[in-house]
């Protein structure tokens, strides 16, 4: 059975830093993606790390979050991290993990994604 599990949403004053967590199991996934998502608003991507054959993982992030957040994973644990620094109010959502087993050129799009985590609420307070 594949899982995603998301961890470590919060509550944080702005400019406060917080540390997601998504942990997979049942699958080796190639492509990884945080996305949020706020009340009445579509799911908005925030970064991605893919792995083509054995090459180095590629990093992408949205505008928005360039230069504060950062992806990254652990091979050994099969777990993706989303490091979020210099956190603001508007980056308050709830935060998910979504994973294909392929390389996913179209890695900003929500609809690109299988595999989908519960979600964790992430707080920023001003």
């Amino acid at each position: 059975q594949v899982q995603l599990v998301e961890s470590g949403g919060g509550l944080v004053q702005a400019g406060g830093s917080l540390g997601l967590s998504c942990a997979a199991s049942g699958r080796t996934f190639s492509t990884y993606a945080w996305f949020r998502q706020t009340p009445g608003k579509e799911r908005e991507f925030v970064a991605s790390i893919r792995w083509r054959a054995r090459a180095t993982g590629y990093a992408d992030y949205a505008d928005s979050v360039k230069g504060r957040f950062t992806i990254s994973r652990d091979n050994a644990k099969n777990t993706v991290y989303l490091q979020m620094n210099s956190l603001k109010p508007e980056d308050t959502a709830v935060y998910y993990c979504a994973a294909n087993e392929g390389y996913t050129v179209t890695f900003m799009y929500s609809t690109a994604y299988t595999y989908w985590g519960q979600g964790t609420q992430v707080t920023v307070s001003s």
